[in-house]
């Protein structure tokens, strides 16, 4: 225990400890925190759907119909019709063939790798690919290979590499959530048909809100078709509750079905979960909502670049990381704006590089623009006195 006690005080000392503030609301644009209303600036909320009435309808009104909870996995008695109709929605959605429902999208990125691949195949990842994907390619028995983030010629470099492989996956967030990029889809497409390679592709920060239709950034480049797997969540945009899939061709779906271990060792989603985002992806029909998570996004990103700090991030992105690079000055930036009403916390090491820190900002398609307007004047003041811009 005295190594455990020192690492916590390490932890401590660089600035680097993370508490967890508690919420006594539904989470919103506004929510109670620390007994006061605040303005919540860093939930994956980007559509405003976690406290949709029509959605908490559709889950509540499920719960006579099918139950609380199915205490079971699937392949035993753990299938009800609301998760075949929730997979078929989800497969419409993305234009793919089949899905497959898991707990979460961690559990799909920790359940692929190693059912799909083995020792005679290559895997070609993005170096900041999401900590769910890393664990789950350490898994697989493929050589593994990572790539310099988003940069096209050291990925072209693997795949020469691994030219004797039977097959070989590059896989890449379709949006970064730690820095807001947005991938290179149509340069990953060529050098995939160039090389006879696969696309794997987590759309975990992108389903719902990226693409005119929300459909994510095989949409947002128009090379849809082109994509081979999906993973995704309904955690984030659609509702944000729990839950997680992949989508794709059909074999690979039925291979993960029968070999996949969270699938086959992990409880089936609740059947009011199944039903909320069944809801979720009917109101995704209506395009109002991205467009106006459009309008916010650009409203926050010019506003705070105009104030002088360094916004990192596609343009188009509403993950607007606010560069700080160190991790005192980030978190104590975070705290000061809690006096302003503004909720945002620090990210720091081990969840960005050592001295990257910076405050990750989401916009919602739910946030006005007084609301935005208030954001961007509290980060100044704050700023200005801690002499940061």
């Amino acid at each position: 225990m005295a190594g455990v006690t020192r690492q916590i005080k390490e932890i401590e000392a660089a600035g680097t400890y993370k508490k967890e503030r508690i919420i006594t609301s539904p989470q919103s644009m506004e929510i109670r925190a620390e007994g006061k209303k605040v303005l919540n600036f860093c939930a994956n909320n980007y559509l405003g759907f976690s406290d949709n009435h029509r959605i908490i309808e559709a889950a509540r009104k499920v719960m006579d119909t099918h139950g609380y909870g199915m205490a079971s996995v699937r392949f035993i008695c753990g299938t009800q019709d609301i998760h075949k109709k929730l997979e078929k929605t989800i497969s419409e959605f993305h234009r793919k063939q089949d899905t497959i429902l898991y707990s979460s999208c961690f559990d799909a990125n920790a359940g692929m790798f190693e059912a799909l691949l083995d020792k005679d195949d290559a895997v070609i990842s993005d170096e900041l690919n999401h900590a769910s994907i890393i664990d789950g390619i350490r898994l697989c028995k493929a050589k593994r290979l990572r790539y310099k983030h988003m940069d096209m010629a050291d990925l072209e470099k693997s795949l020469k590499e691994t030219k004797d492989c039977n097959n070989r996956l590059i896989v890449t967030d379709g949006v970064f959530s730690m820095d807001g990029d947005i991938t290179p889809l149509p340069k990953i497409v060529d050098l995939a048909n160039k090389y006879d390679a696969m696309i794997f592709v987590d759309e975990s920060h992108a389903t719902g809100f990226i693409g005119k239709t929300g459909r994510g950034t095989p949409e947002y480049f128009g090379v849809e078709k082109e994509i081979d797997i999906i993973n995704s969540t309904l955690g984030k945009a659609l509702g944000g509750a729990t839950g997680g899939y992949t989508t794709g061709h059909k074999e690979v779906i039925d291979l993960l079905r029968q070999r996949s271990r969270p699938y086959l060792f992990s409880n089936s989603i609740s059947p009011s979960v199944a039903a909320a985002a069944i809801e979720v992806f009917d109101l995704l029909k209506d395009p109002s909502h991205v467009l106006r998570l459009k309008n916010n996004t650009d409203q926050f990103r010019k506003g705070m670049t105009k104030a002088g700090f360094k916004v990192m991030g596609h343009q188009d992105c509403p993950i607007v990381p606010i560069w700080f690079g160190d991790a005192k000055l980030a978190s104590e930036i975070a705290d000061a704006l809690m006096k302003y009403d503004i909720y945002v916390i620090g990210f720091s090491f081990p969840v960005v590089p050592r001295g990257q820190a910076r405050i990750r900002v989401q916009l919602s398609a739910a946030h006005t623009p007084e609301q935005i307007d208030r954001a961007i004047g509290a980060f100044t003041e704050v700023a200005k006195a801690k002499k940061a811009i």
